[in-house]
């Protein structure tokens, strides 16, 4: 992008702004409507993705040539609503770059669908999601707490667990 651009762009300003860009290229020939948000600020490019495509979205990205997943975590934005961003980078060694996509997830159904089938490598920072924030990974292998005791109650990385635990 030429340096006289603003640094916080919309949807459609990056959209236009990035045409020739490989993953909007391919998200775009793929579904036009999986790209629900798109922001460009300091240089950096974040796709916001439709939840429900999440699983397909990867797939795409992997076939567009971002043969190379580099991982995924979430974000607490308590209270606002809604409430969980899971996001996740992948990497392009043909293009040499990074991209960073994310879903949001509402606190009332904290589901999004696993990329583990696509990227295995999502397997455990997708456990500890789970773990720490109490996103349900749909269709992952072995979904089960990795960090916290079985027995524990809560989900200590949500903004409103308490700071000395439950008693």
């Amino acid at each position: 992008m030429p340096e006289t651009t603003p640094t916080l762009l919309d949807k459609a300003a990056v959209l236009e702004g990035l045409p020739d860009h490989p993953a909007i290229q391919a998200l775009q020939g793929w579904d036009a409507e999986a790209i629900t948000d798109a922001r460009f600020d300091r240089g950096e490019l974040t796709l916001t993705i439709a939840k429900d495509l999440i699983r397909s979205t990867c797939s795409t990205l992997m076939a567009a040539g971002y043969n190379a997943f580099q991982d995924v975590t979430a974000v607490d934005w308590f209270p606002s609503v809604p409430r969980f961003h899971v996001v996740y980078h992948a990497c392009s060694h043909k293009y040499r770059h990074v991209i960073r996509f994310k879903v949001v997830v509402d606190e009332s159904d904290p589901t999004v669908d696993s990329i583990t089938p696509v990227w295995p490598g999502a397997n455990y920072y997708e456990r500890e999601i789970f773990d720490l924030f109490g996103i349900r990974f749909e269709g992952h292998p072995n979904l089960r707490r990795i960090m916290m005791p079985d027995d524990w109650v809560g989900h200590p990385l949500r903004k409103d667990y308490p700071v000395e635990g439950y008693r």
